[in-house]
């Protein structure tokens, strides 16, 4: 708690107030020169507001001050360090509070302590320091734990909406794959071109119920469903798409993320080539640079003006950007493809 609101100042100035009172009561009850002028002794120079309330208006200004050093410049510090600089400056502070008060009392010609017992004066308000500060430090402690406990709760809460998300996202791609089983096997013979592209298309609801499993999948992997993909497409772009696919083999083992590609690849397809009547090339180059992985999606289609925007709009390229900088700390990155067209790229 390194910024004080009204609430806190309230509650700091009734604290001073209630034990400033209770100072007052038990010099009152004590009989301490105070009969004649009643409980506040209003006319007493040393009554009330001579001693009690004027002590605890020093005691009020100091603890600011001591906040301010020890909690406020030191915000960035751990709680132990504060702890350590509030309890070094606590004493420090209340010396130099009691004498300046001192000077005030002896101008104004009001009694306090002298000689030996200047010591009370010195003693009592250090313990007082430390009780309002340990306060203070518990109270912060109470709030950050709440915090904590409330922040807990909802981590639980969204890891368990994450969890039935997973088992979902893998029962529909379960039920799709053995419903195209299904329909492939009754396809008749004479359709062979039909069951084969049924089988392909069970074949990457397989994969895909395989990557809601896995955290990461060897390259070749992720390489044939990604060819697996492209070649449905290419039977409905014939012609009109080229695919090239430059992969050194010894990469093949490589660990990567499930469907890490083909959401880019699909963007570059439909987006980029789709509207083309020409049609395009689209091509996946991945090379080993030091420790890391470097992959570039590109395709000779109609690109991309506004690459920011796209980053952040499409389902495809946003949940790949997300996947890289949570799992990578890396940034997917656009650029203008040459001659023409837009390129993906990314290190891992």
């Amino acid at each position: 708690m390194t910024k004080i609101t009204r609430q806190h100042i309230f509650l700091i100035v009734a604290f001073y107030l209630f034990f400033s009172l209770l100072y007052r009561i038990v010099l009152w009850y004590n009989g301490l020169g105070y009969e004649r002028d009643g409980f506040w002794g209003w006319a007493d120079p040393s009554g009330y507001w001579g001693m009690a309330g004027m002590q605890y208006v020093f005691y009020f200004f100091a603890s600011i001050l001591i906040w301010f050093l020890g909690v406020r410049l030191l915000r960035k510090q751990s709680t132990t360090y504060q702890i350590v600089a509030v309890a070094i400056l606590i004493p420090i502070v209340v010396y130099f509070t009691r004498e300046g008060r001192y000077v005030i009392i002896d101008y104004l010609g009001r009694q306090r302590l002298r000689d030996t017992g200047t010591v009370w004066d010195w003693y009592i308000p250090t313990l007082f320091m430390m009780f309002q500060f340990g306060c203070f430090f518990a109270y912060r402690y109470f709030r950050d734990n709440q915090k904590k406990l409330k922040l807990e709760g909802e981590l639980k809460t969204m890891a368990l909406k994450s969890e039935l998300s997973a088992l979902k996202a893998q029962l529909n791609p379960h039920f799709l794959y053995n419903i195209f089983n299904t329909i492939s096997a009754s396809v008749p013979p004479e359709q062979e071109k039909t069951r084969h592209l049924i089988a392909e298309l069970s074949d990457l609801f397989r994969y895909q119920l395989k990557a809601s499993k896995s955290d990461k999948v060897p390259l070749h992997e992720e390489l044939d469903f990604v060819k697996k993909y492209l070649a449905l497409e290419k039977e409905r772009f014939q012609e009109r798409l080229t695919i090239n696919i430059d992969v050194d083999p010894e990469l093949y083992h490589e660990m990567v993320p499930p469907m890490i590609l083909q959401p880019l690849v699909e963007n570059s397809v439909k987006h980029g080539l789709s509207s083309l009547i020409e049609g395009g090339e689209l091509s996946i180059k991945v090379r080993k640079k030091g420790e890391k992985l470097h992959f570039d999606i590109s395709d000779t289609g109609v690109g991309i003006a506004d690459k920011p925007k796209a980053l952040n709009s499409g389902v495809g390229l946003t949940n790949t950007k997300l996947r890289l900088e949570k799992i990578y700390n890396s940034t997917l990155m656009l650029s203008d493809n040459s001659p023409k067209g837009l390129k993906i790229s990314f290190a891992i």
